[in-house]
């Protein structure tokens, strides 16, 4: 646990400001770290894209069995699935913040990057972060280089978002030297040809999940079929079935009854990633659509200079800024907690493990905001490619295909907003992490002030809507919570409408802390910073529009009469008009990715 005098405490943003020297931006990435990018975009535009895009889109786990494993095995020969296991046992030992940028780039290798994802994400870290240094000898190696694939087996068709509810059960046989598995999974990832699988079932009749490496070669396992699935088709999902399948004692992961908390902190680590992911898919999509927009002649002009191209172009470009900006952000918080947790004597498995869960809310936001905004591109990136789009022709109706499931594994975006919140609530008044209290005794006065007009200076005006936005949180939260106490977490309306605000105002105050940055460096492209100025000013925008309907709805769905008038009031106050054109901003950022012809930032 972080000590008190600690800055990083997840969540506390919405307590304390940020200072922009405290801050990571992907501008400030290296030169090694992006030659790690460039690997894995050589690779995913070499090995993939080199097929044809129609080849790829068409590429079925079962039918190219056979091509799909060859494409993994080349990427295990270049290393790539070392990304996140120590050097020491035949990986690359990359920094948390390296892995997100591998992420990103590996969206580029369209549905077979959720083949590489597993292997390297939920596949292998539960053994790099609660292994034994013989389950880690034994085992990470052969991950790394790809002779053992990996899958994760956490869902049951009985249990999915409910997954402590799982019905798979292991018993210890009288010898006491193995554990009988027996039960089901579905869903399963990489599970058509993985080697090993991290499974997670109750040992007798215990209340919570265990957690154990299971080799094939144990016996008792049986591999259902490919399912047909919308999207990631190239990626193996299917059914396992164990009958009395032997697992040797010393394969149980961890602690007896703690595989719920590990499959959890392990699902902080996806979402994350798929935020980056999907940073990665929409560049992808911006760069397709602004290249057939630019060639696209109707009406004597190129498609991309009418106004409602230019509203798509302009807004994808945005959303890809703003999570690219929250993402890294919090990637190099987990580095940054990781060291501080070696320097107070913890160890290297507890560090990694207790690094990432203290940013299980913003992982949580992450996943929602960059899911959301990857489906929301592919689709508009369709919608720009008109009739082309929805051929397999241009690969834009493929990326459509495969986003959409970004909105439900790793905990649906439902899911992960109720957890948001939930986690806030338990570091406010129950382990009493986050100082709310001190933070609601500075609210009055705020109130206050915003009776006046905005403040001049260098994006004074959009720093003071961030603070106002976690303000709005708060006063909602309090009083919803107040009013209901224990029910409000039944209320799951009232609660997403509050993760609703929350994430406005972390990924606001994300984008803002960058381009406030990249201003105090006098080494930065002028030319580039006025359009990411432009991009972050928009999002505030956006983010204002976000918090007034959520404040709206919450505070419509639990007050009433005076109540109701006087918070309306009061929120009406905080979130008051922002002073820009958010059509001529869009059409500037538009006309910077069009003369480019790509994603230029």
């Amino acid at each position: 646990m972080a000590t008190a005098k600690s800055k990083l405490i997840g969540g506390n943003f919405l307590f304390s400001e940020t200072d922009i020297k405290d801050v990571f931006i992907p501008e400030e990435f290296t030169e090694e770290q992006k030659m790690i990018w460039q690997t894995v975009h050589d690779f995913c535009m070499k090995e993939l894209h080199g097929l044809g895009i129609e080849r790829v889109a068409l590429m079925d786990a079962e039918k190219d069995r056979d091509q799909v494993i060859a494409l993994f095995k080349k990427a295990g020969e270049l290393g790539l699935f070392g990304v996140s296991i120590p050097e020491e046992y035949g990986g690359m030992g990359l920094d948390f913040n390296t892995g997100l940028l591998f992420t990103e780039a590996l969206a580029l290798g369209l549905s077979f990057a959720t083949t590489v994802g597993a292997q390297v994400s939920i596949g292998s870290l539960p053994i790099v972060f609660y292994g034994t240094h013989e389950q880690k000898e034994k085992y990470l190696p052969k991950i790394a280089t790809g002779e053992y694939a990996c899958s994760y087996a956490l869902t049951e068709p009985s249990s999915g978002s409910d997954a402590n509810s799982a019905k798979s059960q292991a018993v210890l046989n009288e010898a006491g030297t193995h554990y009988i598995l027996n039960g089901q999974k579905m869903w399963i990832t990489n599970g058509g040809f993985a080697d090993i699988f991290i499974i997670f079932a109750k040992i007798d009749n215990d209340e919570r999940l265990s957690a154990f490496i299971v080799e094939k070669d144990f016996g008792g396992i049986e591999i259902g079929k490919e399912e047909k699935k919308m999207g990631i088709k190239s990626s193996s999902t299917v059914q396992l079935f164990f009958n009395n399948v032997p697992i040797p004692k010393e394969n149980l992961l961890g602690e007896r009854g703690k595989g719920f908390n590990m499959a959890l902190n392990i699902l902080n680590n996806g979402r994350i990633k798929i935020c980056a992911g999907g940073v990665g898919g929409i560049k992808f999509g911006v760069t397709k659509s602004v290249e057939y927009a630019n060639q696209r002649i109707q009406f004597n002009q190129p498609i991309a200079q009418f106004g409602a191209m230019k509203y798509k172009i302009g807004q994808m470009a945005m959303l890809a800024f703003v999570n690219e900006s929250a993402a890294y952000r919090v990637g190099a918080e987990v580095d940054k907690k990781y060291k501080e947790l070696l320097a107070n004597g913890a160890t290297e498995n507890d560090a990694k493990i207790n690094s990432m869960r203290e940013y299980a809310i913003e992982c949580a936001i992450l996943k929602v905001q960059g899911s959301e905004a990857v489906c929301w591109a592919a689709d508009e990136a369709i919608q720009i490619h008109g009739g082309m789009g929805y051929s397999m022709e241009t690969g834009v109706e493929m990326a459509y295909r495969d986003a959409r499931i970004t909105k439900i594994y790793e905990g649906t975006n439902e899911i992960n907003r109720m957890l948001a919140l939930a986690e806030f609530y338990k570091r406010a008044f129950v382990t009493k992490e986050l100082k709310i209290n001190d933070a609601m005794k500075s609210i009055p006065k705020g109130i206050a002030q915003n009776f006046n007009p905005f403040n001049n200076g260098f994006l004074a005006d959009e720093e003071e809507i961030v603070s106002n936005l976690k303000s709005v949180f708060m006063i909602i939260t309090g009083a919803a919570g107040r009013k209901l106490k224990t029910k409000l977490e039944h209320e799951q309306e009232i609660v997403m409408n509050l993760a609703d605000i929350m994430s406005a105002a972390f990924m606001a105050e994300s984008a803002l802390l960058r381009v406030k940055k990249l201003n105090a460096d006098k080494s930065t492209d002028k030319e580039q910073l006025k359009t990411k100025i432009k991009m972050t000013q928009l999002y505030v925008y956006e983010a204002l529009e976000i918090a007034r309907k959520a404040a709206d709805n919450a505070i419509d769905s639990y007050a009433s009469g005076v109540e109701k008038f006087t918070m309306k009031r009061v929120v009406n106050s905080l979130l008051k008009n922002y002073d820009i054109n958010p059509k001529d901003t869009r059409r500037a950022i538009a006309d910077v990715v069009i003369a480019a012809n790509q994603y230029p930032f």
